[in-house]
């Protein structure tokens, strides 16, 4: 499977991110290359799920798309219709889960950087700004959730790009999206160093299992997976 320099050429300049607000980093860039990919001219309709800055709804709704953002966050909303207004882009933004903000409606494409750092809670944050990162003792909380509910998200033909943490179990992520019809593949990975959360549960991490000692640096996957 190929990897990135997370070169992006299309990558939106000059993002405004409001405290709290998740900031694209490597795990955003990985996923934008991926979408680079896609086919997304007018009439292609988009779901980001966990939109954040609006970095990859933005990089979609540059090419044509009809682009839906949801987020559980306010400030991540009002963060990614700020710079949908500045780059004079339409992009409905909308405040809430995706399973009922999107509920009964099908895309060509979804998106989605999801939260995936494992972490000592059974259940995710419900506020604050870790909710844009911890995800559960596995990190799979939300991941998880994105692939049961891809079937029913996608349209005949649709496709889902995903990125998470190799941490997180790449293999269980592409047999679980298998089990719901999917046709699933790895399509890029990173390696980049540990960030200021892994570094902060590294002795946590180490105890689970889910990093080596003195580990230091995090594969990223970009999982694709298509509706048949």
């Amino acid at each position: 499977m190929p990897s990135t320099a997370l070169s992006v050429s299309a990558w939106p300049a000059g993002l405004i991110t409001l405290t709290g607000v998740y900031q694209p980093q490597a795990d955003t860039r990985l996923l934008a290359e991926a979408l680079t990919h896609e086919d997304l001219g007018p009439g292609k309709e988009l779901l980001e799920i966990g939109t954040g800055t609006g970095a990859l709804a933005l990089q979609a709704a540059a090419r044509g798309a009809r682009v839906t953002a949801v987020d559980v966050s306010w400030p991540a909303v009002a963060t990614a219709r700020l710079n949908a207004f500045r780059r004079r882009l339409p992009l409905r933004v909308l405040h809430g889960d995706y399973e009922t903000r999107a509920a009964g409606r099908r895309f060509d494409l979804v998106v989605s950087n999801p939260p995936y750092v494992p972490a000592p809670e059974s259940r995710p944050p419900s506020r604050g700004s870790a909710r844009a990162w911890d995800a559960g003792r596995d990190g799979r909380a939300v991941i998880d959730r994105i692939c049961a509910d891809a079937p029913a998200l996608l349209r005949p033909g649709g496709i889902l790009l995903m990125v998470h943490s190799a941490m997180c179990g790449a293999g269980e992520t592409l047999d679980r999206l298998a089990g719901e019809g999917l046709a699933a593949e790895i399509t890029l990975t990173a390696t980049v160093p540990w960030g200021p959360v892994l570094r902060s549960r590294r002795s946590w991490l180490e105890g689970q299992g889910l990093a080596a000692e003195a580990e230091e640096w995090e594969e990223l996957v970009v999982i694709r997976a298509q509706r048949p």
